[in-house]
């Protein structure tokens, strides 16, 4: 088995990361749309793209899994559709896995939040489990996709060692309340921001709000992603920054740019109470 240590997140844009560890890679939030494409939002809305993403969908490495966050053209796009192999496990919601096996994706897996869905290499275990999210605030909230964040758990001999949380496309709201009770010792908070507007709505989260998630789920460590790369987007990176500056968090969060790579920080056996694999291990 590769070494439990080796994990890496490579960033290529918008939600889109390529997640190493424990043997598996992992594809989140595929769009690989140009600058200048535009990005369908549902409701006669799009949005153009304003940056290049860092790599192509022919030059992904061989994928074990997909975990896609909800069905908007930013997450999953046409290239994605037509580019990926159809025998790919993707873990996503219920809504969107019913169209992704309508687009020919036999393998697509919808989850309720906290439902959870494994995979295993040899000794390593690699555990999804859906968690919260709100796309918007009050009834417009009906007229967006249902979403989903995700919980991680990179596991070896049964023993998580790696626990992500991307929160995927949300608003700060009640409903995410339940994530760091049912799974503190978060090591790395992933936090889609941009404040993204539509139809004069915000869908994500901005600065402010993403300190807020960061005040509630108490990563080890943060990156910020989703942030910059489409028109729809009011809120960009520097606005998350100052807010995390004059909350004094400072410490906890890490920049990455398209194209560069950031390696996760594994726990060494004992460095920290023991997490067993949710479920059946």
């Amino acid at each position: 088995m590769p070494d439990p240590a080796d994990a890496t997140v490579f960033f290529v844009g918008n939600a889109t990361m390529i997640i190493r560890s424990h043997g598996f890679t992992v594809l989140t939030d595929p769009n690989f749309l140009h600058q200048g494409q535009r990005a369908h939002l549902g409701w006669g809305v799009s949005t153009r793209r304003r940056t290049e993403p860092a790599m192509e969908v022919t030059e992904l490495p061989p994928l074990d899994l997909v975990v896609l966050s909800h069905m908007h053209g930013d997450h999953w796009d046409r290239i994605a559709r037509n580019g990926l192999d159809k025998d790919l496990p993707i873990v996503t919601t219920r809504h969107a896995a019913a169209r992704l096996r309508r687009q020919g994706f036999g393998h697509a897996v919808g989850l309720e939040p906290w439902e959870y869905h494994h995979e295993r290499h040899g000794d390593g275990t690699l555990t999804v489990t859906a968690t919260p999210a709100r796309h918007a605030p009050g009834p417009a909230n009906s007229l967006m996709p249902p979403v989903m964040g995700s919980v991680l758990d990179f596991a070896h001999a049964g023993e998580v060692d790696l626990r992500l949380h991307i929160s995927g496309d949300t608003i700060m709201d009640e409903c995410l309340s339940e994530i760091p009770r049912r799974f503190p010792d978060i090591d790395v908070g992933i936090v889609h921001l941009g404040g993204t507007r539509i139809l004069g709505v915000t869908v994500t989260m901005d600065g402010a709000q993403g300190v807020e998630w960061l005040r509630l789920m108490q990563p080890e460590s943060a990156l910020p992603i989703h942030y910059d790369d489409y028109a729809a987007f009011a809120s960009p990176l520097k606005d998350f920054q100052q807010h995390v500056r004059r909350a004094g968090l400072s410490h906890l969060v890490h920049y990455i740019m398209r194209g560069e790579t950031y390696r996760l920080p594994v726990r060494q056996a004992g460095a920290r109470p023991h997490r067993p694999v949710v479920g059946p291990g």
